[in-house]
């Protein structure tokens, strides 16, 4: 899975930045307004290599519009040059399938097709064979994050994939509603997420924790977060994947029955693999 969010709720509002309508939009990419209209509603994505194209049509920078979730493998090299595989294989000299097999984690690439693929891609050879590490999982576990605002941004960011995420003016209602008292701003919220300020009251703190639904021991200042707290972060990216029906990450709060964090997330993995082995459906209809 090429790891890049996509929220069709930032998409719809930087199109509507630009004053440019839904079929406006598809015509840059090959696809009809309601395929547009889909996106926008969470209910489809785009395919990964036409996100590149839609960042430059919206005037926004890809790493902006639809930020990275996790390092590089080849299907990001891929998609962020925006090639398909089919271009991708033709321009190395091969059927799609020595880049689809190596892509899927099911082959390695060939040594012959690595510099006209690295060159296509506009990355060095060590990069694009560091992308296919990460493709068959020689990679480190996901860094978990640490600050009171990295906390939020995950939670925000991968625990309601599908629903409708609370906005950092909703967040800091609800934290002042918990305490009974003012006890934060909504600046105050963006600029914890921003990393500007990493400081927050015990009471900020256990307000985010209901605001959030997540157990308090989220927020603790500690140094390294343990197992447990590692999965109940994964736990949303797990279970929440199955409020879409392709298991991409929901908000469901822990995992009460024994799984490690390290199998929930090598679980996260597999799923995401999977997704793209599925038959593609035809867009823009």
């Amino acid at each position: 899975m090429a790891p890049r969010q996509f929220d069709g709720r930032r998409f719809r509002a930087a199109r509507r930045a630009k004053e440019l309508s839904q079929a406006e939009v598809g015509a840059v990419v090959g696809v009809q307004a309601p395929a547009v209209s889909r996106w926008e509603d969470n209910r489809e994505f785009p395919k990964g290599e036409k996100l590149p194209a839609l960042a430059k049509a919206l005037g926004g920078q890809l790493d902006d519009l639809f930020p990275l979730d996790g390092p590089a493998d080849l299907m990001l090299l891929r998609c962020d040059a925006g090639l398909t595989i089919a271009q991708a294989s033709e321009i190395a000299g091969a059927s799609r399938g020595p880049v689809g097999n190596a892509e899927r984690g099911q082959r390695r690439l060939k040594d012959v097709y690595v510099q006209p693929l690295a060159q296509a891609y506009g990355v060095t050879e060590e990069e694009l064979l560091a992308a296919q590490d990460v493709t068959f999982g020689l990679r480190p576990g996901p860094a978990a994050p640490r600050t009171v605002g990295e906390k939020i941004n995950y939670l925000v960011q991968r625990g309601y994939i599908g629903q409708e995420a609370p906005s950092d003016e909703e967040i800091a209602r609800r934290v002042n509603e918990y305490a009974g008292t003012a006890v934060t701003t909504t600046e105050d919220i963006i600029g914890l997420r921003a990393g500007a300020t990493t400081e927050a009251s015990d009471t900020v703190r256990a307000g985010l924790a209901h605001a959030l639904q997540v157990p308090l021991r989220l927020f603790r200042d500690d140094a390294e977060i343990g197992p447990d707290e590692r999965q109940t972060l994964e736990s949303l990216v797990f279970l929440g994947s199955i409020s879409r029906g392709q298991i991409l990450g929901l908000a469901a709060r822990g995992n009460g029955e024994g799984l490690s964090y390290e199998m929930i997330a090598k679980i996260n993995e597999v799923v995401g693999e999977l997704r793209h082995k599925l038959p593609e459906a035809p867009e823009g209809e």
